[in-house]
């Protein structure tokens, strides 16, 4: 039991978070301008969420910087699932 016990937080540690970000100029707030949940299901194979980031800022010349990211939430609702929802984190930041 103690084996596979440790074999379970071992595999649990060696995942991790994942983040992308896209800085397009200097200069952006601190806070999101927004900050939504995009839902895949099956790791997102063959699945694609578009979001317009000049639209949330009101024009593309206001966009500071993009992030994209599997938090630790993410991964917990992956792994609640089995895999069959596989979320990520899109956040938006404007000047």
């Amino acid at each position: 039991m103690k084996k596979l016990a440790m074999i379970g937080l071992v595999a649990a540690l060696s995942t991790g978070c994942a983040t992308q970000t896209y800085l397009l100029s200097e200069g952006g707030q601190t806070a999101p301008s927004a900050d939504k949940w995009q839902h895949f299901f099956v790791g997102g194979i063959g699945q694609e969420v578009v979001e317009n980031a000049a639209e949330v800022c009101g024009g593309a010349h206001k966009v500071a910087k993009i992030e994209t990211q599997q938090s630790f939430l993410n991964g917990l609702a992956s792994f609640v699932s089995n895999g069959l929802y596989t979320p990520h984190q899109n956040k938006v930041y404007c000047k």
